[in-house]
């Protein structure tokens, strides 16, 4: 049911609307079905109580959110206004909920990681066993960088922590180191690079690159490699997923950059091998970030000894 609140203002004497979460459901709602019809059964009321709630909003707030055509609703410049706050609030107003009906029963229920370091994936499948088996009450749920808006989703409550090799050194943020790799160059064990010690910059230029779909800025082979080389390969090829990156490798289709151990443990199954970056290699770390806040949090500080402990591979 969606409920309105009214408070008289003691200066001028008249009622004024009070945005509540309410609203922003609703306008949520409206925005992502097209329709008062298909809105009000996504929200589980009637296509009547939703049209009277939306205009006694606009009403109360003397602007129109949106304008109608044809059977179609679409959002107005005030009500392009009202998504855009509902779109930064709802996230955090659901976290502020789940947060205290967890302390209502005396429990934590859901550690949300998000991951900027994609081939750590792999790493992080292997630490979430152990980990949830010693605290069975919490569930873990990750989130891929394509499906979040990095560091600014910890700042925003989206996520409870966040791994990356590239820490954002803030105030209200807390960053741990939990293992040390190096960034190598991943080639067909028959490519003409696959018996070199290292390879300089140069040797890229005539190479087809692929790369996870992340800015160039924000790839070590770019940033800490190629870039300050001024040195581009012959052509970028983005791909998602760590597995079909490889194997496009191990075909003769490009070269890529990874972490060594992950490029180890594949190799044992594909014709893939790593090759150094420069006579002296790349070396980066992997960071779990937290909010400064929530290091007291159990179940939070434990999962930053596990990945300490569990380290790589």
């Amino acid at each position: 049911m969606i409920i309105f609140h009214e408070y008289m203002n003691p200066i001028h004497g008249f009622a004024m609307a009070i945005i509540d979460r309410t609203h922003l459901t609703m306008v949520l709602a409206i925005q992502e079905h097209g329709s008062l019809t298909a809105a009000a059964d996504a929200l589980h009321i009637t296509q009547s109580a939703l049209s009277h709630a939306l205009k006694k909003l606009e009403d109360q707030l003397g602007v129109t959110l949106f304008r109608r055509e044809s059977r179609k609703l679409f959002l107005t410049q005030a009500g392009e206004y009202l998504l855009s706050v509902a779109n930064r609030l709802e996230p955090q107003l659901a976290y502020a909920e789940d947060r205290l009906k967890q302390f209502a029963r005396g429990e934590r229920g859901n550690l949300r990681i998000g991951m900027e370091c994609h081939p750590c994936y792999q790493w992080l499948i292997k630490l979430v066993g152990p980990y949830l088996e010693s605290w069975p009450d919490v569930d873990v749920d990750v989130k891929q960088k394509f499906q979040f808006g990095g560091m600014g989703a910890l700042f925003g409550y989206e996520i409870d922590m966040l791994v990356t090799p590239d820490p954002l050194y803030k105030e209200e943020l807390h960053f741990e180191p939990v293992f040390d790799y190096e960034q190598v160059l991943v080639v067909n064990n028959k490519h003409r690079l696959a018996k070199t010690d290292y390879v300089n910059p140069e040797a890229l230029s005539d190479e087809v690159l692929i790369t996870y779909p992340v800015a160039k800025e924000r790839l070590d082979i770019f940033s800490l490699f190629l870039m300050p080389a001024g040195i581009a390969p012959k052509s970028h090829k983005l791909i998602e997923t760590t597995d079909v990156m490889l194997q496009m490798v191990a075909s003769g289709r490009g070269v890529t950059a990874l972490p060594r151990w992950l490029v180890e443990e594949y190799a044992e199954k594909l014709n893939i091998v790593p090759v150094r970056l420069g006579k002296k290699g790349v070396p980066k770390q992997i960071f779990v970030g937290v909010r400064k806040d929530d290091l007291a949090i159990r179940y939070i500080k434990d999962f930053i000894e596990f990945a300490k402990a569990r380290k790589k591979g």
